[in-house]
């Protein structure tokens, strides 16, 4: 059998030096931190947001939205027992619920701009 690994009938190829591998890698490191994104900086514990586990978070912001809506409701409720408006206010007051449950989530999970309620600033 001849032969290099293709099969073509050459010799053996020369491996590259140790040397030459170092300095390739070493470039290649280089090259591939200047492209990489800096990360964030690791909040911790005197930062001001606690970054609880993923569960954790969704169990808030599920938590945000359903109180808004209940909250709404329940006001609803007591203005049409208060002024006889059934069901009118029940139904306001619900779309406003669900209003302010989106808006609180999307407050938490930063899609407005302000963070757990404190100015950017």
């Amino acid at each position: 059998m001849s032969g290099g690994p293709a099969g073509d009938g050459s010799g053996p190829e020369k491996a590259p030096a140790d040397g030459d591998l170092s300095a390739r890698l070493k470039r290649l490191e280089t090259q591939l931190d200047r492209k990489r994104p800096r990360a964030a900086p690791v909040s911790g514990p005197g930062s001001g947001r606690s970054d609880g586990s993923s569960l954790g978070q969704a169990m808030r912001l599920s938590t945000e939205f359903v109180a808004g809506v209940i909250a709404g409701g329940i006001l609803g409720w007591i203005f049409d027992r208060l002024l006889g408006t059934a069901p009118w206010g029940l139904m306001v007051f619900l779309v406003l619920g669900f209003l302010t449950g989106i808006y609180n989530v999307m407050r938490l999970s930063g899609f407005t701009g302000q963070v757990g309620g404190k100015d950017p600033r």
